[in-house]
């Protein structure tokens, strides 16, 4: 209907003024009607008029639109319009418009070799939804993350797992069960880290491991114990990764990069572009201050390794490759917002198509009870795998699974309801509460209504003359769906989408204690309205991610 009423003032303004423009209609306070627009306003200055003039002259062309009851003007030009009854209850009932355009989205991106952690899990729940979104509006969607399998890190704990081992053995692997591997890799990458920055000859050790492992990619050695022992724990971080990702259901990735093959990519696309985007600079090359409009990076350090820098720069290579897209997102730190600008700004350089379509999103940190930012280096971060277990526990349930569906919709729901950007605040107790803005709350909503429906028959929807305030309300907010859900993309902003369902929870609570649903002579009229309402919810949580359950 927002589609169709500004398609309606596009046509008479263009009547009217010769003007082709794109309307934009905003959601005005009910009293005041069901649709708002400054187009008056917008179109003062060049047509040189006065706007309440201009105003009043595109009401009185849109009081005889068919679907259009009333168009009053408020303040210097604001049009504000209300639908008949019977437009506005037939508009409930239409489909979700879909949209064309394909994105490929990055997110996730733990590295090989640590632990996936809170922040992690933050950022996957963000691009799972944000993904699904794009999906529900017709969008073709790739999934993609992309995570650190060579690096310092890489040689911090592999010089720590053969100080481990006694030596490089690795048929000693095998003694490390296989439900500890995950936390035995963490600790030995704590151990490398500390040994790094408090022993020389550990960091010189260390070093040489780091060059060793880009050398086994570059040779493609599979056989040496040094690379069956890189091997073989590399893929224990990626079994543990793809168990957390099915434990908190996400929908599974198209495709995990490892930066052993973005790293020379990467140095060739630098290297192809040296003198023309990069310079040299000590033994480096870098983006310069004034190439970069930013500040100074290193692309490939002095030792002739990529840095990370040209490593995104591999993987925007390597992602145009295999995957043609319109659009790609990628969701970092919120620390890392500089650092994509300059690794964009080298992309644009290099290649302006492919740069145009770069967007980087940044999310905020998961903070708990105490507020401290949490860190996989310095070993104290609150594992990704220890948050659904503790959510679990604080709820009870009448099944286990019930209770991880309980769990996830209040994991879920709380890393969502806050703006991209946002650090979150972590509080457990108000996280599983069925009370206020929480998920479990929106599940019992959505359970509450199918209960309804199952003491009914479910009536055909009619037209009708007239509705009375609460079916209204209800219906005004149920058309709004579709326009939340394009908001959502189009700003990223999930939490409108969180924010839309909670209050749509809310009015229809009010209409449901105002309004007999069974056996009521306006009963027809109703009770499309709850299947509508059951519909929308159940849509709106399945499209964040949140698990639907059919009973509390």
């Amino acid at each position: 209907m927002n589609e169709s009423i500004s398609r309606q003032v596009q046509q008479v303004v263009h009547r009217l003024f010769n003007v082709e423009t794109t309307p934009v209609l905003t959601r005005p306070d009910p009293q005041f009607g069901d649709f708002a627009t400054n187009i008056a306003m917008q179109l003062a200055k060049s047509l040189g008029k006065n706007p309440r003039e201009i105003a009043e002259a595109i009401a009185t062309e849109l009081r005889s639109q068919d679907a259009i009851n009333e168009v009053s003007i408020a303040g210097p030009g604001f049009i504000n319009v209300r639908l008949h009854d019977s437009a506005l209850y037939a508009s409930v009932f239409t489909e979700v418009p879909k949209k064309q355009g394909s994105l490929l989205i990055e997110y996730s991106c733990p590295n090989a070799f640590k632990s996936i952690h809170v922040g992690h899990f933050y950022q996957t729940i963000l691009g799972d939804s944000l993904a699904r979104v794009y999906e529900r509006l017709g969008w073709t969607v790739y999934r993609v993350t992309f995570g650190g399998d060579v690096g310092r890190h890489v040689g911090m704990s592999m010089w720590s797992i053969i100080n481990e081992l006694g030596g490089e053995y690795p048929d000693k692997l095998a003694e490390i069960p296989e439900d500890v591997r995950a936390t035995w890799l963490a600790e030995r990458y704590v151990m490398g880290t500390k040994a790094f920055e408090e022993d020389q000859q550990a960091k010189e050790e260390i070093t040489q491991c780091n060059k060793r492992v880009y050398e086994l990619h570059n040779e493609n050695d599979k056989t040496s114990d040094f690379a069956r022992i890189y091997w073989t724990c590399r893929q224990w971080s990626y079994d543990a990764f793809n168990q957390f990702y099915e434990s908190i259901q996400v929908k599974p990735f198209d495709r995990s990069i490892g930066e052993s093959e973005t790293f020379q990519p990467g140095l060739k696309i630098v290297r192809d572009n040296l003198g023309k985007v990069f310079t040299e600079s000590d033994g480096a090359v870098i983006l310069s201050e004034e190439k970069s409009g930013l500040h100074t990076r290193v692309f490939i350090n002095s030792g002739g390794l990529p840095t990370y820098e040209a490593k995104d720069l591999g993987v925007i290579w390597l992602e145009a490759q295999e995957f043609e897209y319109d659009k790609r997102i990628i969701m970092t730190g919120s620390e890392q917002k500089q650092y994509m600008q300059v690794v964009f700004s080298a992309q644009s350089l290099i290649d302006p198509v492919l740069g145009a379509k770069q967007e980087s999103l940044t999310n905020g940190t998961v903070k708990f009870g105490d507020g401290k930012k949490m860190s996989s280096r310095l070993g104290n971060v609150t594992r990704a795998v220890d948050v659904l277990p503790s959510a679990k526990e604080a709820i009870k349930a009448k099944s286990q699974e019930l209770q991880e569906q309980i769990a996830l919709g209040a994991i879920k729901y709380t890393f969502l309801k806050s703006s991209i950007g946002g650090d979150i605040s972590f509080d457990l107790d108000q996280s599983v509460s069925t009370e206020g803005n929480s998920g479990p709350y929106l599940q019992y909503a959505l359970v509450r209504a199918k209960s309804i429906l199952r003491k009914v028959s479910v009536a055909t929807q009619q037209s009708v003359d007239h509705l009375e305030q609460p079916e209204r309300a209800l219906a005004v907010c149920l058309t709004r769906y579709p326009e939340v859900l394009q908001q959502s993309v189009d700003g990223s902003s999930l939490h409108d989408l969180c924010a839309y369902l909670y209050e749509l929870s809310q009015i229809f609570n009010r209409f449901y204690e105002q309004c007999k649903v069974v056996d009521d002579p306006r009963a027809d009229i109703r009770i499309p309205l709850v299947v509508q309402y059951e519909q929308t919810l159940r849509d709106g949580l399945q499209t964040l991610g949140i698990p639907t359950p059919e009973e509390m």
